[in-house]
């Protein structure tokens, strides 16, 4: 059965940073791309980040230049790294692993999704 568990979520200031990471069993995100999402109260899921297996990476152009994608596929981890945050980041965020060894990035090239987890940032 497939599983991926987020972790790092948390409340922050405006400015600060945190590092999620969505960790899986052993193969899950092998030969497969991930990708991060998030949803805020009220909206629709929207895309974040993603990163193919060969590390090809995309980014929202809300958080290019702020947020950093990366993986290590010797310990089945996806990260992201979130500086610069702003109100506007507050969501649950979302880790999921595409169809294909692309990057993911829209809803439709995911097929497993994780539970989640809170990110808050205060002004």
């Amino acid at each position: 059965q497939v599983q991926l568990v987020e972790s790092g979520g948390g409340l922050v200031q405006a400015g600060g940073s945190l590092r999620l990471s969505c960790t899986a069993s052993a193969r899950t995100f092998m030969f497969k791309g991930v990708g991060w999402f998030r949803q805020a109260p009220g909206k629709d899921r929207e895309f974040v980040a993603s990163i193919s297996w060969s590390r090809e990476t995309y980014y929202a152009d809300s958080v290019k230049g702020r947020f950093t994608i990366s993986r290590d596929n010797t310990k089945n981890t996806v990260s992201l790294q979130m500086t610069g945050l702003k109100p506007e980041d507050t969501a649950v965020y979302y880790c999921a692993r595409g169809r294909t060894s692309a990057a993911p990035t829209p809803p439709a090239a995911i097929d497993y999704w994780g539970q989640g987890t809170q990110v808050t940032v205060s002004s």
